[in-house]
């Protein structure tokens, strides 16, 4: 199995490649350390899912079910350093992926995986 392609971190990027990288199978950004309140976590185990399936495509840049402009706001933020939204339906419920906005040494600590109302 090929290890997953990872974006250089000593390199920057501009929005005109986010679409090459992500094409290409590229992880867009880190995730950093990943939680998930127990609601979001016993719906994905309810839906015969795994965490690991919405982040995936969530750092590979398939942000889901959000609209053109999240979707245009998440591909800044892949290169801006802020904040990246996800929306996945999960048996007919929905599920955020919340990245937190780069810190002031440029790293994303942390990942959640969480529903709507508990935002």
């Amino acid at each position: 199995m090929n290890a997953p392609k990872k974006f250089p971190a000593n390199q920057t990027i501009d929005a005109a490649h986010v679409a090459q990288l992500r094409h290409a199978g590229k992880l867009l950004f880190e995730l950093g350390m990943v939680y998930g309140t127990p609601a979001a976590l016993k719906l994905l185990e309810a839906n015969g899912m795994y965490p690991n399936a919405l982040l995936g495509a969530h750092c590979h840049g398939d942000f889901g079910q959000v609209d053109d402009e999240d979707w245009k706001t998440n591909d800044r933020a892949v290169v801006d350093g802020s904040r990246i939204l996800s929306v996945y339906s999960v048996g007919g419920q929905t599920v955020w992926v919340i990245t937190d906005a780069v810190n002031e040494v440029g790293v994303r600590r942390t990942t959640s995986l969480l529903l709507p109302s508990e935002y």
